[in-house]
């Protein structure tokens, strides 16, 4: 019973017919306003307003002071928004999904939506360099380009990304919808958990949320690199496969012709081994001459014997004696 299950997992030909959002004009327009909104955090931070005056407020407040029998359960929970074991654990599942449907796409979608994280993300934290609520130096101060890398939220960041990307695989509307509920509630969490704890600031947080979700709605736009490298390692794939397999030997059915490889003949320019064609009747062998120059040679195997006629033994003679017989007698000359 086992071995049926295990074979109608891998039985699928192909992978379903879902087809990748694209670019429509709602998703542009989302994509712009939350960009814009990326850009008017990234300058109310620069400019030192109203927003950093609220980071200082809320840390100053120390949630987890006014809260801490949630603080055990919440130190388990920010797991959720790190990179290493949320990713893991969804690569386990995608690649699930990539062996039984047959497509590398899951994989290769989670991968580039990563790298995207890592360059525009970490290009901004090392760029900015601001520090954390606990290593704050001056109050009311934003507290950039002093060596620090927590703006925007990686933790945020990631959870949007990392949960994100399940509702954007899903196959079905429903699927989606229910994911996409799912990946913002938790986002949402992880990013407030940040700030209980006091490793980020509100901004910081802010920005991780709009920083996650440019790249979900920007991922339609590498779908085209996605597939065309999933066609590259395929075919890396059947190239692999068959490199060292040996060609098949066409076989030759009996009574028919062969071919034959001539023997250079000596002194001569002619090629070393020509091919010749011998009948299947045993009869009289043909060669395909390069050059009408040179006359046909056969093989010596496909001669025709000569046999010669009569006795191979010569001709007694008159003169000679059979052995174990008397010589004749001979006249003797002078009488």
């Amino acid at each position: 019973m086992r071995t049926d299950i295990f074979a109608r997992l891998d039985r699928e030909p192909e992978p379903p017919k879902i087809e990748p959002p694209r670019m429509s004009r709602h998703r542009i327009a989302l994509f712009g306003g939350t960009l814009a909104f990326y850009l008017a955090i990234v300058i109310a931070v620069l400019t030192s307003s109203w927003l950093v005056t609220l980071d200082w407020k809320v840390m100053l407040f120390r949630p987890y002071q006014q809260w801490p029998e949630i603080h055990a359960f919440l130190d388990y929970y920010i797991v959720l928004g790190q990179r290493g074991p949320t990713a893991t654990m969804v690569a386990c599942w995608l690649g699930w999904r990539s062996w039984r449907q047959h497509t590398l796409r899951p994989l290769l979608t989670l991968g580039a939506a990563l790298l995207l994280l890592n360059v525009t993300v970490g290009a901004v934290k090392i760029g900015l360099g601001r520090l954390g609520p606990h290593y704050a130096t001056q109050i009311g101060s934003a507290e950039l380009f002093a060596g620090g890398d927590i703006f925007p939220s990686g933790h945020t960041a990631n959870a949007v990304v990392t949960w994100g990307i399940l509702a954007y695989l899903a196959t079905t509307p429903r699927a989606r919808r229910y994911l996409s509920a799912m990946s913002a509630i938790v986002s949402l969490g992880v990013g407030l958990t940040t700030v209980y704890l006091g490793t980020h600031w509100l901004s910081d947080v802010l920005l991780g949320w709009a920083a996650g979700l440019l790249i979900m709605l920007g991922l339609p736009w590498v779908e085209p690199l996605i597939t065309r490298a999933e066609a590259w390692i395929f075919a890396q794939r059947d190239n692999l496969r068959g490199f060292g397999r040996p060609v098949p030997s066409v076989p030759v059915a009996a009574g028919g012709p062969r071919t034959v490889l001539l023997p250079q003949p000596e002194g001569g320019d002619a090629p070393a081994l020509e091919p010749a064609v011998a009948a299947a009747s045993g009869g009289t062998a043909t060669r395909s001459r390069t050059h009408a120059s040179h006359p046909a040679h056969l093989v010596r195997s496909e001669r025709t014997p000569v046999t010669p006629s009569g006795s191979r033994r010569p001709p007694q003679t008159a003169d000679r004696t059979p052995r174990g017989g008397t010589s004749p007698a001979r006249p003797v000359a002078g009488g």
